[in-house]
């Protein structure tokens, strides 16, 4: 089964290195290279597309903008420059994001991540959410899995991930930024803390003791959502 893809782009530099990639994976076809999101509305009409790389910074209509209006839009990675829109790229389901410059290496993992979400038939399933985030630390973009976050500590403007292996990782973000694209398996428990609740050992009273042994305390505003969560997901009598 080949993927049908397009690539929107209004840098042929750009352009060039994706035809290149696109082009060596095997089970990729490349229909067309687009200038423009009207030029690849224009395509999309005329021939069948099974998913697209977009750039977001693009003249005409931000690439985000562009998925966000289409009724059916096939399946999506984002490229760009800027890592402040990795958020916004959950909020649409794209499958993937690649930060630029991105090479072919990181261009295979998208590439992949397309294949698992098209279904067997060749119609394309709905985009699913990225399992990680990328999180700026100090100059570098690391790309987190999020079964492997415990727990996070807000700690003024930044976030601290407690991770399954490896030392925590600060970042300057905020928890609405975060909440926004985390899965319902992730809770806040306090002003200070989100916890991953497949990580959370047990729960006494108002303390969380989490899989790598921290104590996390849940505050009286946030105690009933958390206890509908704990109830929904337990053995009743």
């Amino acid at each position: 089964m080949r993927i049908r893809c397009i690539a929107i782009d209004d840098e042929p530099l750009a352009l060039d290195k994706l035809k290149n990639y696109i082009e060596r994976i095997p089970f990729m076809e490349l229909v067309a290279l687009c200038t423009s999101t009207t030029e690849a509305m224009q395509v999309m009409s005329e021939a069948e597309v099974d998913a697209m790389f977009v750039d977001i910074n693009m003249p005409d209509v931000s690439g985000m903008e562009f998925v966000r209006v289409l009724s059916d839009p096939p399946l999506v990675v984002f490229t760009t420059a800027y890592s402040e829109y990795a958020v916004d790229s959950y909020k649409v389901r794209a499958v993937d994001y690649l930060l630029k410059p991105f090479g072919f290496e990181d261009f295979q993992r998208a590439a992949y991540n397309l294949q698992k979400a098209m279904p067997a038939s060749g119609v394309p399933q709905p985009a699913c959410v990225l399992d990680a985030l990328f999180l700026k630390v100090d100059y570098r973009y690391v790309r987190v899995a999020l079964n492997d976050v415990i727990y996070v500590e807000g700690m003024n403007e930044y976030l601290k991930f407690y991770l399954t292996s490896g030392d925590p990782l600060l970042t300057h973000t905020t928890f609405k930024q975060l909440n926004e694209c985390l899965p319902d398996c992730f809770l806040q428990v306090h002003r200070s803390y989100v916890v991953n609740m497949n990580h959370v050992r047990e729960v006494e009273r108002s303390v969380i003791l989490m899989s790598n042994g921290a104590h996390v305390s849940i505050s009286d505003g946030n105690k009933d959502a958390f206890m509908q969560y704990l109830l929904k997901h337990s053995i009743k009598k």
